[in-house]
């Protein structure tokens, strides 16, 4: 029996996106070779190239309106010094929103290009809500945001509204609720939540912001560069990709953004009531910014550690520990994951209270 997958990430995908990458590795469109040994130059890869990235801009409704979505290496760590290198102009200054540990990750690699304004943190607090009410300097190049925060459990839900270029991690919740993508600027997120596996780095990029900063990039890092070879200035992760366009395929069938976001609210919801009802529980993130795809919680005692872990791990439960940094416990709800699995782990709190 496949397990009921709550790991972070890497994490759960479709069960017909595992099961069409396994064919594919034996063997790839009928061409009677892998799609792990395919050049990444052959037609029939440059079709799930183009396929991708037409998919990505479709299901977040962004064709024709100015935006490239690439497919690159490095995951968002590398975007942190990407994003800065391509939109910071030569002493110039970035605004960034401190939320968690990857934000702060991103405010420090950007310190070395230029001036960077914190305009709010919530790291005195363990990260356990979402500032509101700071303000972004208008003279800033751009702001910088990350839109949810797998550690700590808490989820922006309304973004600024700015004359400056809009930038966002979005690594743990792209593709899972409905949002005005055309309010940003440049999203970047890690395909290893809701998108594929580990090895591929998607970037959705306004070209009317690039190639302003006045500065020197490496054309490894240069989105410019990457946009005119199409994703392909040097071998991409083959199979990310595929899985990637995989899981796309998956989530237009399923209805799109609108229809998964429908189902996500439902398993949030369901889980964060019998937290909230259940009195050997709580949350540890504030209520209003809580998050839909990672919600964190722990025992209101202790004592009861060992008996609730044998119970989740018994029932078939996979991935349910908090972070090293925080403990506790963290139950990810990506898109894949079905409702039938939160139940479970529904039924398992409940259990753990009637043996209390």
């Amino acid at each position: 029996m496949k397990k009921h997958n709550y790991s972070a990430g890497p994490c759960i995908l479709p069960q017909e996106v595992f099961e069409k990458s396994a064919q594919a590795i034996l063997n790839f469109n009928g061409m009677d070779l892998s799609i792990l040994e395919i050049s990444h130059r052959s037609k029939e890869f440059v079709a799930v190239m183009e396929e991708a990235r037409a998919l990505v801009l479709e299901l977040l409704g962004l064709q024709d309106k100015g935006y490239q979505a690439l497919f690159l290496h490095g995951g968002a760590s590398l975007e942190f010094l990407m994003v800065p290198y391509n939109l910071m102009k030569e002493n110039g200054k970035a605004a960034y929103l401190d939320t968690g540990t990857w934000a702060s990750g991103a405010i420090k690699e950007a310190k070395h290009f230029g001036e960077t304004v914190l305009v709010a943190s919530s790291k005195s607090d363990n990260y356990n809500h979402i500032p509101k009410q700071y303000v972004v300097p208008t003279d800033a190049d751009y702001f910088h945001c990350t839109s949810n925060n797998t550690i700590f459990g808490t989820q922006m839900k309304e973004f600024p509204e700015i004359g400056i270029p809009l930038v966002c991690d979005m690594s743990s919740d792209i593709f899972s609720r409905k949002l005005d993508f055309s309010k940003f600027d440049l999203i970047y997120a890690g395909a290893q939540k809701n998108m594929g596996p580990a090895g591929a780095t998607l970037v959705v990029v306004k070209e009317s912001i690039l190639g302003k900063t006045g500065r020197h990039i490496p054309a490894m890092l240069d989105y410019q560069q990457h946009i005119a070879k199409e994703s392909m200035y040097n071998t991409p992760p083959v199979f990310p990709i595929y899985a990637s366009l995989l899981t796309l395929q998956w989530l237009k069938k399923m209805g799109g953004i609108e229809a998964i976001e429908k189902l996500n609210d439902a398993k949030a919801q369901l889980l964060y009531d019998e937290i909230d009802r259940n009195p050997l529980f709580k949350g540890t993130a504030a209520i209003e910014d809580r998050s839909k795809m990672n919600a964190t919680f722990v025992l209101n005692n202790e004592v009861h550690t060992e008996t609730f872990d044998k119970l989740w791990k018994a029932a078939g439960i996979s991935g349910l520990t908090g972070h090293r940094s925080v403990g506790g416990y963290r139950a990810s709800m990506y898109n894949a994951l079905p409702i039938e699995s939160v139940q479970v782990l529904v039924d398992v709190m409940k259990e753990l209270e009637h043996k209390i």
